[in-house]
C-alpha cells in the first residue's frame, strides 16, 4: 500500500480527531481545492472515501461537508480497486 500512497501522493497519515472516522489513522490526496480521497487505516484495513471540505486544514479536524464510501477494505491487487482509484485522481 505505501507504494500507492506515493504514486497517488497521498498526505502522511494522522489521527482523526474529528470522531468521523472513530480515532483511526487517515491520509489524503487533494482532487481540487474542496474534495479529497481519503484512506482510512484500521488496523491493517484500508477503506477509501471521497469527500468534501471547505480547505485541507479542516480534515481529520472537523466533519467532512459530504463523505461517501469508494472501496471497502482497499486492495491494490483487485482491479475494481484500482479503476475507482484512477477514475478519481484522472
Amino acid at each position: 500500500m505505501e507504494n500507492v500512497f506515493k504514486y497517488y501522493e497521498f498526505s502522511e497519515f494522522k489521527i482523526d480527531e474529528s470522531g468521523t472516522f472513530l480515532g483511526n489513522q487517515i491520509c489524503f490526496s487533494e482532487l481540487n481545492p474542496t474534495h479529497f480521497l481519503i484512506f482510512e487505516k484500521k488496523d491493517k484495513i484500508f477503506n477509501l472515501y471521497v469527500s468534501k471540505y471547505s480547505s485541507k486544514k479542516e480534515i481529520g479536524c472537523k466533519p467532512p461537508e459530504i463523505l461517501e464510501l469508494l472501496a471497502e477494505n482497499y486492495d491494490k491487487t483487485l482491479p475494481e480497486h484500482r479503476v475507482i482509484l484512477r477514475k478519481y485522481l484522472y
